[in-house]
């Protein structure tokens, strides 16, 4: 089931809630909460955390970030000028404009992959068609063989 922003309430009333909007652990938000990369929750008069509508969306843009191999420690970094307020947004923009294009850079390395998976697929389709043709399986479409 995909949570959207309108089912988060305003105030998540534990840690275990927290961890379902989200999609983590109780372990690991405590994990990123003790290396910084999560200010510490609110607590309640029992002790018990208290996460509140920002900060679960605020896990879910670093999930993002992580999902496309941002390292925790970059993460970090960008929530440090993000906590500085307005004056780091030119930083904050030219550090997911460099993201952005590695991001770019893997998309196209894997759509390269997935084209020479593509042309073998073929390759042994028409080999299954018809049996008695050659089989060079080390083919490879634009490769030079270096």
């Amino acid at each position: 089931m995909d949570i959207t922003t309108q089912d988060i309430p305003e105030t998540v009333t534990s840690i275990s809630q927290a961890a379902e909007l989200t999609g983590l652990t109780e372990d690991t938000i405590r994990y990123y909460e003790r290396i910084g990369l999560l200010p510490y929750a609110d607590r309640k008069p029992n002790g018990h955390r208290q996460y509140s509508k920002d900060q679960i969306l605020g896990i879910r843009f670093l999930l993002r970030l992580k999902a496309t191999g941002m390292t925790l420690e970059e993460m970090r970094h960008y929530l440090e000028l993000t906590h500085q307020g307005d004056s780091t947004l030119s930083e904050r923009y030219t550090l997911l404009e460099a993201h952005n294009d590695q991001i770019a850079r893997e998309i196209a390395k894997l759509q390269e992959t997935q084209e020479v998976i593509r042309y073998k697929l073929r390759h042994f389709r028409e080999l299954a068609e018809n049996p008695n043709t050659d089989s060079y399986d080390c083919e490879v479409p634009g490769d030079s063989g270096q």
